[in-house]
């Protein structure tokens, strides 16, 4: 299989392992934010160059999926959207995860454990700032204890996705090492 071939068979899996988790996880609470997003984010800032898409298969995983939810939720199979307002906003937090992968490249384990820990916190820390500054007053309020209040009911969609990315990050790696060398290690080479 040509190398064009199996990163095309590798995206399906990861578009296909992006949604099931959306669709399975997303509605309940408990498990929301469990989620391999961040783990594609870093690993394609880990093991792509620039010339190479290095931004192509993170917002390609987080379309096609965010696509076939909205699908889903139009036949009236799936309780809420997979398309909304300010939807930007998380694509971009995604390309900066994507970017944190990129600066940890290396080959160590250290690198790779750094990220998938800086990944989910600048997430987390950016993506409630944002939501407390658009909130409407009746919310959270335009105060420090407002922010505290913000930051501390996204702690379960952190602590998901701070799972979600060290359990997903190290099955991308092999999955990807398996399907491009027939050789399923955890390994940042190309």
């Amino acid at each position: 299989m040509n190398s064009a071939l199996k990163l095309s068979f590798f995206t399906l899996i990861l578009v296909a392992l992006t949604t099931a988790c959306k669709f399975f996880f997303g509605p309940e609470i408990a498990f929301s934010g469990f989620s391999p997003v961040l783990a594609i984010a870093l690993f394609s800032g880990y093991v792509f160059s620039k010339k190479e898409g290095l931004f192509v298969l993170p917002l390609l995983s987080l379309l096609l999926s965010d696509l076939f939810i909205q699908l889903l939720y139009q036949q009236g199979v799936f309780e809420y959207p997979g398309i909304y307002g300010g939807q930007w906003k998380n694509y971009l937090l995604l390309l900066s995860a994507t970017l944190l992968g990129a600066l940890f490249r290396g080959r160590s384990y250290q690198a790779l454990t750094l990220g998938a820990l800086s990944a989910p916190t600048f997430f987390f820390l950016l993506s409630n700032f944002m939501v407390w500054l658009s909130a409407a007053e009746t919310i959270y309020a335009r105060s420090m204890g407002g922010l505290i209040t913000c930051y501390t009911a996204g702690l379960p969609f952190y602590r998901n996705s701070l799972l979600g990315t060290f359990v997903f990050l190290p099955v991308i790696l092999f999955l990807f090492n398996y399907v491009e060398r027939r050789k399923a290690s955890l390994v940042l080479a190309r």
